[in-house]
Formats: structure tokens, C-alpha cells, sequence
């Protein structure tokens, strides 16, 4: 019995980690997306429950409580949480599992240290653990916090923070050298996982609102490789290989972020993006200065889709905010049964976090057949009709292609200029994350439809409906 037990727990986590790796697979497409989930959060069960027939587990009512209420927050979370708040949820979950991770490495330090013997090869995991950990869980609360607009989305930084980052590095090595040295030293200990904790406050303060989606990525990745560090600590093989997973592909899906954006991670990280100030990068101001738009009300917009050939939608960061995806969707509907042929395009940076859009639309119940990543729909746009901008702005600047003084020159956009006519849907002239003007707006075949995205889809639909 007593080996029976250790071999069905090892078979377990091999089984768990088919099912991670299958539901990676299937998340890679957003008509398997859900079934994916489905099978990774299957593997996790097996895991937990492989887990708690461990010989090792102490306090069985203890554990079986934690689970308990960190469910029924999940469940409520789940239920309450518009799915306009998501990229919070998600950078809020990124904080908390950096945050477990490095409890774990801090409480088997200290377990260890009890026992008056520290090994070499736990101290080490247990200062990658307080790092990756701390750095996490700090820099996705303050992700969270601009998101949630409890402070400024701009780019905050201190006098020489540059500066003050090499130094708390170099302070975090020193400390660490001295733990190394001395295991038992519990006041290095201490002060690397402050150290931690403050670094990953300075790290993402100074990154811009516009740049979260590569943030929220990073610090994903990040979790993954703090997971993986307390699987060392505390020899957890199934820890170790999904936290590698989650760290693995959420340093892919930065790579692509960063692709989209035509920049670097470290440009991302250390440029303070998005704060240029707005008006630069064409010359024009925030309202436009001397350039005119051209303006257009619902029943103008609803003559041009109605009888339009071909439409392309491409939702922005606007349209979330309006929660106006399930009048998108109506409005699609109701073009279809005029024999339009509509699609939406997806940029790869559009919103708050990866696949923000996708998942909106989903939510709206919009056919996977009808979404089109960046480089398959950008061929498509000079034989479109009309391209319906809703709530999108640097995604679509064609400046980026254009003006090699703005900071945006060479990012990958969607290319509604080159459609035949484009209908803006946009509060205001404001410029966007990047801060500077988008000369879309002012083109002869732009037409600016300003107001809210959920009342000014809703008044569309009214009118193509009696057309």
C-alpha cells in the first residue's frame, strides 16, 4: 500500500499533464478555446486531488477549508465580474499566484531553517521563488490598480528610476551572496523579498495603460516561473512542469504582443510609452487644430452598411468599455439579412489584455467563422465597402505606416484606410493610449459617427432595420 500510493499520485500527475498540454493546444483557436479550459482545468483536478493523498499532507481540515472559500470566491468572482473587467481579473490572479508562490518559498525556508539545516539547493529556490514571486505579485496589483482606474493609466516614474532599479538589483544580488554564504542569515531573507516586493512596483509604474497587454502577458509568464520555483521547493513535479507551461507560453504570447506593437520588450518596459504628449506624430492637435472631419448621423451610417457589399467591424478598447458587443452582433445580423457580407478584424493589442476582443464577441455569441486575426483580413480591406471602426484608435493610425517621426511608425495595424468608405465610432477627436493624433480621422473617405458605441450601434441597428 505504502508504495502503491506514491505511483498512482506519480501516474496522476502525468495524466494532468497530457491534459495541459491538449488544452494549450486548444486554446490556440477561439472555436476550442472553451474546450480547452475544460480539459487544463480537468488536469488541475486530477492534480489536487493526486496531491491530497500524499502521505505528507498534515492537516487535511485546514486545506479542505482554504479550498472551500477559494472556490466560492471563484464561483462569485466568475459571476460577478463583467466581462468588460476581465483584464483586471486577470492581472489580479497573475498577483495572487506570484503571491502563493512565494509563500511557499518562504515557508519552507523557514520550515527548513527550524530544523537548523538549510541545503544549498533549497536556498537557492527559495530566493528565485521570493523574486519571481514578489516582483509578480506587486507589479500585477499595480497593473490591476491602473486598469481598474484606482490610479492614473499614464506612465509614472520617480527621478532617476533607472537608476533606483539597478540599485535595488544590485542590493537583491548582495543579499542574496550573503544568504548563500550564510543559510541561516534570516535578515537577507527578509530584505530580499522586500526588495522584490518594491521592484515589481517600480517596474510597471513607469509602463503606460496602452502597453497592459504585454504587462498582463509578462506577469503571466512570470507567475508560471514562480509556480514552478515552489515545485522545486517543495519537489512538486506536476507544480514544476505547469508552472513551466504557463511561463513558456505566456513569454510567447509577450513575443506576439510585442510583434504587434513593433517594439521590444525591453522598449516596453523601460521606454514609458504613452507618454508623448497628444498631438505629435502628424503635426495635428488632440481636436484636430485646423483639419475638418466628416460627420454623420445614424441613417446616414445605416445607408452605407445597408447597402454596402461588404463590411468589416474591427472593435477597439471603446467598444468594451460601452459593452456594446452584443449590439454588434445585432447589427451584424441585421446586415446579413440584407445580403451583406460582414467580418470582423481583430488586431492582436486591441484592448486591455490578449484576445480581449475575442472574448467579448464570443460572449455576444459571434461566430468564430466571422473573426480574422491582423495579417489574414488586411488583404481583404481594399475590396471593402465599409470598415465600421467602433472604440479602436492607434490599432487603425495610419500614421504607423506613414509617418516615420511617430512613435507608433511600424507598428502592424489594421488597414481600414485602404477600404472604400470607414465609419468611426468614437466619443471624441481624444487621442488614444499612444497619445497622439490619428490622421484616419480626417481622411475624405472617413466618416466620424460620434458618441457612445452601445447608443450609436443601437441607433444604427434602428435604422437599418426601415431601410
Amino acid at each position: 500500500m505504502e508504495s502503491f500510493i506514491p505511483t498512482t499520485i506519480q501516474l496522476s500527475y502525468l495524466g494532468a499533464t497530457a491534459l495541459f498540454f491538449l488544452g494549450l493546444k486548444k486554446l490556440g483557436s477561439p472555436a476550442t478555446a472553451r474546450q480547452g479550459n475544460t480539459l487544463a482545468a480537468g488536469g488541475m483536478l486530477i492534480a489536487v486531488v493526486a496531491t491530497l493523498l500524499d502521505l505528507q499532507v498534515v492537516n487535511y481540515p485546514m486545506i479542505g477549508g482554504a479550498i472551500a472559500l477559494g472556490s466560492i470566491i471563484g464561483v462569485i468572482a466568475a459571476k460577478k465580474v463583467a466581462m468588460t473587467d476581465m483584464p483586471q481579473m486577470v492581472g489580479l490572479l497573475n498577483g495572487l499566484g506570484g503571491a502563493a508562490s512565494a509563500l511557499v518559498a518562504i515557508a519552507e525556508f523557514y520550515r527548513l531553517l527550524g530544523e537548523g539545516n538549510v541545503p544549498l539547493n533549497a536556498t537557492i529556490t527559495a530566493i528565485l521563488g521570493s523574486l519571481i514571486g514578489g516582483i509578480t505579485f506587486t507589479g500585477s496589483a499595480i497593473a490591476f490598480a491602473k486598469l481598474q482606474g484606482l490610479i492614473t493609466g499614464k506612465p509614472v516614474s520617480l527621478p532617476g528610476q533607472q537608476i533606483i532599479n539597478i540599485f535595488l538589483f544590485a542590493s537583491f544580488i548582495a543579499g542574496s551572496g550573503l544568504l548563500l554564504f550564510n543559510p541561516l542569515n534570516t535578515v537577507a531573507f527578509l530584505a530580499i523579498t522586500a526588495i522584490a516586493l518594491v521592484l515589481g512596483l517600480f517596474l510597471v509604474l513607469p509602463i503606460g495603460g496602452g502597453d497592459m497587454p504585454v504587462v498582463i502577458s509578462l506577469l503571466n509568464s512570470l507567475s508560471g516561473l514562480a509556480a514552478s520555483a515552489a515545485g522545486f521547493v517543495v519537489m512538486n513535479n506536476v507544480l514544476i512542469i505547469a508552472g513551466a507551461l504557463v511561463g513558456a507560453s505566456g513569454l510567447i504570447l509577450t513575443e506576439i504582443m510585442c510583434k504587434g506593437m513593433n517594439r521590444s520588450l525591453p522598449n516596453v518596459l523601460f521606454s514609458a510609452f504613452g507618454a508623448t504628449a497628444a498631438g505629435g506624430g502628424g503635426g495635428a492637435t488632440a481636436d484636430g487644430g485646423d483639419k475638418s472631419v466628416h460627420k454623420i448621423d445614424a441613417e446616414e451610417g445605416a445607408m452605407m452598411l445597408g447597402y454596402a457589399r461588404s463590411v468589416v467591424i474591427v472593435p477597439g478598447y471603446g467598444m468594451a468599455v460601452a459593452q456594446a458587443q452584443h449590439s454588434v452582433r445585432e447589427l451584424a445580423d441585421q446586415l446579413e439579412k440584407k445580403g451583406v457580407d460582414v467580418k470582423y478584424a481583430i488586431h492582436p493589442v486591441a484592448g486591455r489584455m490578449p484576445g480581449h476582443m475575442n472574448v467579448l464577441l464570443a460572449e455576444a455569441n459571434v461566430s468564430y467563422g466571422q473573426l480574422h486575426d491582423m495579417d489574414d483580413i488586411n488583404p481583404e480591406f481594399e475590396r471593402t465597402d465599409v470598415a465600421l471602426v467602433i472604440g479602436a484608435n492607434d490599432v487603425v493610425n495610419p500614421d504607423a505606416k506613414t509617418d516615420s517621426s511617430s512613435p507608433i511608425y511600424g507598428m502592424p495595424i489594421l488597414e481600414v484606410d485602404k477600404a472604400k468608405n470607414t465609419i468611426v465610432i468614437k466619443r471624441s477627436l481624444k487621442p488614444g493610449y499612444a497619445g497622439i493624433d490619428n490622421n484616419l480621422f480626417y481622411r475624405d473617405n472617413t466618416m466620424m459617427y460620434f458618441g457612445s458605441a452601445k447608443e450609436a450601434v443601437g441607433q444604427l441597428v434602428s435604422e437599418v432595420k426601415q431601410l
